[in-house]
């Protein structure tokens, strides 16, 4: 993914409309590469033979991102350019969304179909944990107990999330920092403690919030 912010899905979810009859049901999920994306695709399917359709959009990487979409059978333009319309919209990345439809006996017509595809991807991505995954890094911080206090006042007061803490002899805290924000937090942190402070910079990562819990991720 590069260094880029990007909004993308944490956790997948179900989303159902009923529009005359006819059954539209989403299922969207993260994926961070076509295979996976294709792969979830198939599974969709395996479990929806019965359903008429099982059209299907999804976008990924950032810059340019790669998208693609399929009306499975639905008119041309009806099914998977508007659901892809919808992730676009949200300006979701590595996200794959497949609407199964199983048919009611009643033809919608072009702009029928385009609002209910549209509704029913509108209501899967309700139903899944959307965040925005930050670029930066980890960093691991050695201090010893009477500075710990000191540590957590400046990541508090500097909104850098704290990822964990493990009690030995000295403490050793995890944080999270972005771009631009090493230096300074060094500097503070050095300054607040008499440079009794070890920093040691780990991997670039992406980290996200997602249901009131951080998470690091790899992409």
């Amino acid at each position: 993914m590069g260094n880029t912010d990007y909004k993308c899905i944490i956790t997948g979810g179900t989303g159902e409309i009923t529009e005359k009859k006819s059954r539209f049901i989403a299922s969207v999920a993260p994926v961070s590469s076509e295979e996976e994306a294709l792969a979830f695709i198939e599974e969709v399917r395996k479990a929806n033979r019965t359903a008429r359709h099982n059209c299907y959009a999804y976008t990924l990487g950032v810059d340019p991102a790669l998208t693609r979409f399929s009306d499975d059978g639905e008119p041309a333009g009806t099914a998977g350019r508007p659901m892809l319309d919808c992730l676009l919209n949200e300006e979701l990345h590595n996200t794959c969304v497949v609407v199964t439809r199983y048919f009611g006996g009643i033809l919608l017509g072009t702009g029928g179909l385009v609002r209910a595809y549209t509704q029913a991807v509108k209501e899967g991505l309700a139903a899944s944990g959307i965040a925005t995954k930050l670029y930066g890094r980890r960093v691991l911080v050695k201090t010893d107990y009477s500075a710990l206090a000191k540590l957590q006042r400046i990541a508090f007061d500097r909104q850098i999330p704290i990822l964990s803490t493990d009690y030995t002899e000295e403490v050793l805290t995890t944080l999270f920092l972005r771009p631009g924000e090493e230096q300074s937090f060094t500097e503070k942190l050095l300054d607040q403690t008499q440079g009794k402070a070890v920093i040691t910079p780990l991997e670039y990562c992406y980290y996200a919030e997602a249901n009131g819990t951080g998470k690091i991720f790899d992409k």
